[in-house]
């Protein structure tokens, strides 16, 4: 009887999230939440941002009418930007986030980080990418330094496991059973 065993998957997704200014008091217990949702913090990083690296920022939002308060608020403090991963991180990430304005989340999201920590519309105390697309962007433009190499998916992934992966631990588990340690730990 043959045991099927299932395909590996890499389950790997960037989105950004940030404290916003007016609850980075709070960043530790956020953080202890977000590892809690299964999230690995990959890179984090204490910034201020100037009102136009904020404009730049939310460069989508331009023209509506919240704008000039929006990046007012961003750049009234420091906040604390990370980039978290795990499988399907964008959409988990917007999940535990709730709705973008803090009352209205209290009434139908009232677990949500931004009932939690939020005030307002506006204060909604964390922000998150909207897209796949969206994250790799901002978190360019957040940590211009990071290396944003695609994540294979599909086909591509069975190709770099079969290539990569498969053969190292092969020969790593043969070298191991003709060792034969008493103590394979």
């Amino acid at each position: 009887m043959e045991v099927l065993m299932p395909e590996p998957q890499i389950y790997v997704e960037r989105t950004l999230a940030i404290i916003k200014p007016d609850v980075i008091c709070k960043e530790e217990e956020i953080e202890d939440l977000i590892l809690r949702s299964g999230f690995h913090i990959i890179q984090k990083r204490k910034l201020q941002l100037s009102p136009e690296q904020c404009s730049n920022f939310y460069a989508e939002q331009f023209g509506k009418v919240f704008f000039p308060n929006l990046t007012a608020y961003m750049s009234s403090g420091p906040i604390v930007a990370m980039v978290l991963a795990r499988n399907c991180a964008v959409s988990y990430w917007k999940e535990l986030l709730g709705p973008s304005n803090s009352l209205r989340a209290r009434i139908t999201h009232p677990h949500s980080l931004r009932a939690l920590y939020g005030t307002d519309e506006l204060r909604n105390g964390l922000h998150g990418s909207l897209s796949i697309s969206s994250a790799e962007k901002e978190i360019r433009f957040i940590f211009p330094e990071a290396i944003l190499e695609p994540v294979p998916t599909g086909q591509r992934a069975r190709d770099y496991l079969n290539l990569y992966v498969k053969p190292t631990l092969l020969a790593g588990l043969t070298a191991l059973c003709k060792e034969k340690p008493a103590d394979p730990l």
